[in-house]
């Protein structure tokens, strides 16, 4: 009997394993980040005549926060660098604005004054000068909250048990318009998206007798991207500050010219 137990604990184990979905181990072409269906929308809504210039210096993480690792020093921040790239490509897509270089603007002074020492060929104007930006924004990231939200479920009998768990973070962002004119904060919009993560488990431990333990254990853990969530975030800001500036007369869409 105890055999035949033991046998069947075995068989138990080894199916199991093709019971959870597995990830694909091979290596993956890479592939296009999804439009968001907020840009979608905002992509639809028809862009200005002239899409305004804007300058974009810093986007920042202001957070100061690196990864919560149990026993363990880390040096990863919680949210992403990039925050800055995020968004100049977020103003570009939505058509209603044409971002202007200055995150990197000492790269391309320098490449501007290689040309312009380079002679000049016939019927070959110098080196034009940069466009100016209208609107500067400003802002960043200035909040990440662990653990909002947390829970689980879980059952166990007679050494056989499964449980469940989800946690949520929180990613906020700030973003503001300031006329370059005359140094006035036209807007300023705030918005926050929760960062989803859930882990579900079953597993098995007993002693089949004396000094015999049999266990089992299976399980998976699904962590949304955090910087997803903080495009997702800026990608919403920008729309929004679309909406605000059509509705504060700041601007206009091109059916309504």
């Amino acid at each position: 009997m105890m055999k035949n137990l033991l046998t069947m604990l075995v068989l138990l184990s080894l199916s199991a394993c093709g019971l959870i979905a597995k990830p694909d181990i091979n290596i993956t072409e890479a592939e296009i980040n999804p439009v968001s269906s907020t840009m979608k929308v905002l992509q639809a809504k028809t862009p200005p005549k002239y899409p305004i210039p804007v300058a974009v210096y810093s986007f920042r993480d202001q957070t100061g926060q690196y990864k919560p690792q149990q026993n363990v020093s880390s040096f990863s921040t919680a949210v992403t660098q990039g925050a800055t790239s995020m968004l100049i490509q977020t103003l570009l897509e939505s058509r209603w604005f044409t971002p202007v270089e200055r995150e990197g603007l000492q790269n391309l002074l320098t490449e501007r004054k290689i040309t312009k020492k380079q002679p000049v060929k016939k019927n070959e104007s110098e080196v034009p000068q940069l466009t100016n930006a209208r609107l500067l924004l400003e802002g960043g990231i200035i909040s990440y909250e662990t653990n909002v939200s947390t829970g689980g479920i879980g059952l166990e009998y007679y050494g056989i048990g499964a449980s469940e768990l989800y946690r949520e973070d929180q990613v906020t962002i700030y973003l503001r318009a300031v006329d370059v004119h005359s140094g006035k904060v036209m807007m300023s919009v705030s918005t926050t998206k929760r960062v989803f993560s859930q882990q579900m488990r079953a597993g098995l431990f007993r002693f089949t007798s004396l000094n015999r333990l049999a266990e089992a254990e299976m399980g998976f853990t699904t962590n949304e991207p955090v910087q997803f969530c903080v495009l997702q975030a800026i990608e919403l800001a920008v729309a929004e500050m679309v909406d605000k500036g059509i509705a504060l007369g700041y601007w206009k869409s091109g059916s309504d010219v």
